[in-house]
């Protein structure tokens, strides 16, 4: 059920006749409206089209459709040309020849690290407890499971779970700790918000704030084998007290990274 206490609202748009029964499961899954048409009553629509499961929001305010996609060109550019192993999302998780390791995205948002993570040898359980982020997700590893090149890949090295990833974690039986925990919570709130890329703000709006990513953290030492790696803006402040082992710094971003 989507959380009433959000400030936007949001219905599932019946934008194709031949989709209605997937709408309609959506519709009743999320606890949302079922429309018929295409209508600014609501702040935002979720849509199935020819390409999958669309955000798309009513306003004239320049925010694109989101539509999370691992076969899109953005993503295959950043499979081939992205650096491979020697990548800084790479070389945070410390993937090196001969170690694929376990890793759990804890704030998987629209999978894009967690897929690169898999291409990349990992083994990789997205967790997200977003409903409408959940359902996003879902509908692109449907369809990425229909791809010649991406089906082994999301078969054999993805999984993925609705669910608050604090309850997850403390439910974990030690048989099962990962390898990795990887953390990318939602960006701490700048004081202009033009900065904030219009997608971000989307999502805080859908996802919150994560004022919950310290106590994430926490748990998450305590149940990873080898390390939790945040990622973090490049001049953010650390999450919680505990200094990091080493950081891995980009030109926006950067990787702390807490060895066990």
């Amino acid at each position: 059920m989507i959380d009433s206490n959000k400030s936007f609202s949001i219905a599932v748009c019946l934008a194709v006749p031949d989709q209605h029964d997937k709408s309609m499961r959506l519709s009743q899954k999320l606890s949302i409206p079922l429309v018929s048409h295409d209508t600014d009553e609501y702040e935002f629509l979720l849509l199935y089209s020819a390409d999958g499961l669309t955000l798309k929001h009513t306003g004239e305010n320049g925010f694109e459709p989101i539509m999370v996609s691992f076969t899109s060109p953005t993503m295959t550019y950043r499979i081939k040309y992205g650096g491979g192993r020697s990548q800084a999302l790479a070389r945070a998780v410390g993937l090196k020849k001969g170690w694929q390791p376990t890793v759990i995205d804890a704030t998987a948002g629209l999978g894009r690290d967690g897929f690169i993570l898999a291409c990349l040898g990992c083994h990789v359980h997205m967790l997200e407890r977003s409903p409408i982020l959940a359902a996003l997700l879902e509908d692109a590893l449907q369809r990425a499971s229909g791809s010649e090149q991406l089906s082994e890949i999301i078969e054999k090295s993805m999984r993925f779970s609705e669910t608050d990833s604090i309850d997850f974690l403390q439910k974990l039986q030690q048989e099962d700790y990962p390898d990795v925990i990887y953390l990318d919570p939602m960006y701490p709130e700048r004081i202009k918000s033009s900065l904030v890329k219009k997608e971000m703000r989307i999502l805080r709006g859908l996802a919150g704030n994560d004022k919950d990513a310290e106590e994430l953290l926490t748990i998450a030492l305590v149940r990873a084998r080898n390390r939790v790696v945040v990622k973090r803006p490049r001049l953010a402040q650390t999450l919680g007290s505990r200094a990091p082992s080493h950081q891995i710094t980009g030109k926006t971003s950067r990787f702390d990274v807490y060895l066990i």
